[in-house]
């Protein structure tokens, strides 16, 4: 017996469907794939805030950068990949961390990429515009220099903004994330604990497909890539446990 669930009713009704079978038809050949695409959106969870698990990033700009700039020279490309992004508060952290805290960020040709599959998600990213409880937890100093106050709640400047690519992927397609190459470091963290075993791991071979040799990945404190994987090296910082590429 299938259970329908109250996103797929909801777009059952939406779209004429009486049967879950005829919808399910629709879903499947459908050749704009739009009805699937506002199915993903509807089922999606955006669970996230600026500077959550702020350890991490301070792990970021005190050893992971560290690390991997000893086998790079100055104007070097170091590309970061987010995913999911969610409504961007994390590669925007990111971003305003590596703005205030790294010394040495002029130096390099810094990139950063959010993803994620949510399409609706990602404009409102791209957007910029958070509520109070958004950034909460966000330095007062950050927040007077890097957002204004509006009306409709905190609007990041163009500086930030422009700094972060956010694009559309679905990390269980091999087909939307194989060009997604040569990153330095990867943060997923709490998107794991969906998955079940097998895309787990199937997701840890698409990472380390995806990152350069001595390349960093960071998981969401109660995740683990020990569990998940074998191919990864596991590394001990002050600030956090993070997972790396084993250098070839």
């Amino acid at each position: 017996m299938k259970v329908v669930k109250v996103s797929e009713l909801e777009r059952m009704a939406a779209t004429d469907s009486k049967l879950f079978r005829n919808y399910f038809t629709m879903l499947r050949f459908q050749a704009s794939g739009e009805e699937l695409q506002t199915l993903t959106n509807l089922m999606t969870v955006n669970e996230t805030y600026f500077f959550r698990e702020e350890y991490q990033f301070r792990c970021l700009v005190n050893s992971i950068l560290p690390d991997l700039v000893k086998r790079k020279r100055n104007g070097d490309a170091l590309r970061i990949w987010v995913i999911p992004s969610s409504s961007g508060e994390e590669p925007y952290s990111i971003a305003i961390c590596l703005l205030e805290r790294w010394a040495d960020l002029n130096k390099f040709d810094i990139e950063i990429v959010a993803s994620d599959i949510d399409t609706r998600i990602l404009n409102s990213a791209r957007q910029g515009l958070y509520s109070d409880r958004s950034v909460a937890q966000m330095p007062q100093a950050y927040l007077q220099k890097y957002f204004r106050k509006t009306a409709a709640g905190y609007q990041l400047n163009d500086e930030v903004r422009s700094s972060v690519e956010f694009t559309r992927v679905n990390l269980s397609d091999r087909a939307d994330t194989r060009s997604y190459r040569h990153f330095d470091v990867v943060f997923c963290r709490n998107l794991l604990i969906y998955f079940d075993d097998v895309s787990r791991k199937a997701a840890a071979e698409t990472f380390y497909d995806a990152l350069q040799p001595g390349g960093f990945i960071c998981l969401g404190h109660s995740e683990s890539m020990s569990r998940i994987s074998s191919l990864y090296r596991v590394r001990k910082f002050p600030e956090a446990i993070v997972y790396q590429k084993p250098i070839e």
